[in-house]
């Protein structure tokens, strides 16, 4: 049996590790904010053992007109169970956790391997792809809620 639970910052690590940061140093997977009061994460465990993972955080693109504004970032799947359904239920539960939060839009910096995923989930992307140093090629993808 699948359950999402609010974790704390340090329980992702073991998830943002080899899915997000692989070969680099297990300080590289602590993000700026991650311990701030306005920050969640949230863990998908299945029979008790942690197999994916999403943060949401309190912040304002000024790209975008919304108020209140939400960042997902670090959404993670153990490459063993992949192909699951992990990552959606994840994304979902930041949505509704969001719609419960009065949230208008959420925005995150996906990496172009993610773009489809997301757009499966009717996210769009906005502008072209950049690079984030020593991650990758992203898209800024958003969704008004």
């Amino acid at each position: 049996m699948n359950i999402i639970k609010e974790i704390p910052s340090k329980e992702t690590y073991i998830v943002r590790q080899p899915v997000l940061r692989k070969g680099k140093p297990i300080e590289s997977c602590v993000f700026e904010g991650d311990d701030l009061e306005t920050t969640h994460h949230f863990g998908l465990f299945e029979n008790k053992n942690l197999t994916g993972i999403i943060s949401l955080f309190n912040k304002i693109n000024p790209i975008f007109t919304e108020k209140n504004q939400a960042q997902i970032r670090g959404m993670a799947v153990l490459e063993n169970h992949q192909k699951k359904g992990i990552g959606e239920a994840l994304v979902k539960h930041c949505e509704k956790y969001c719609n419960d939060s009065n949230v208008d839009l959420i925005w995150f910096n996906a990496r172009t391997a993610a773009v489809g995923f997301y757009k499966k989930m009717n996210y769009e992307t906005l502008g072209e792809a950049f690079d984030i140093k020593d991650v990758g090629e992203h898209y800024l993808m958003f969704k008004k809620l």
